[in-house]
């Protein structure tokens, strides 16, 4: 299967698994998905004592840049999908994916990452979701914690991320 992330911003995340599928000189491709629009509007889920933070419209990135950053690092250029994760259906994503990067920072966002990703995951694939542990952020873990209670699948905690294997 091949690597996708949803939720680039400007590649941060996105340059570190280029670079280890180039070294690894890997048969996979990179495939990114994002907005370009910033943050969504939070929901009821993701209140939370820091609630001025992480507002609608924060976050913003372009894709001109994302691209520029892969020029920039002397990087093959991965496929790039502009879309809220709503509006993403099962043919946007590679046939398998062995790993899933789910930066969504929301409720919204990590569950509609992880209900698109789901049925193109590969035996032994693995899924990470970022900000699990983020308390400024507490509809990633509800999210997470809903897809697993239902799936029967285990998480593991490592520092921010949720981790689950496949």
């Amino acid at each position: 299967g091949d690597v996708v992330e949803l939720g680039c911003f400007e590649g941060t995340s996105a340059l570190f698994l280029q670079r280890v599928l180039t070294q690894m000189n890997a048969d996979k491709k990179l495939w990114l998905y994002d907005s370009f629009e910033g943050l969504p509007e939070k929901t009821a889920e993701d209140a939370s004592a820091n609630g001025a933070l992480f507002k609608g419209g924060e976050l913003r990135a372009s894709k001109a840049r994302l691209a520029k950053n892969f020029v920039k690092a002397n990087l093959k250029i991965p496929e790039i999908k502009r879309a809220w994760f709503y509006e993403l259906d099962p043919s946007d994503l590679p046939p398998k994916v062995c790993f899933a990067f789910l930066d969504g920072d929301f409720y919204e966002s990590i569950a509609d990452s992880l209900k698109l990703v789901w049925p193109a995951m590969a035996k032994g694939g693995v899924i990470i979701i970022d900000d699990y542990q983020n308390s400024a952020l507490p509809g990633a873990a509800m999210a997470v914690d809903e897809f697993a209670l239902k799936h029967k699948l285990r998480v593991q905690a490592q520092k921010s991320l949720a981790v689950i294997r496949l």
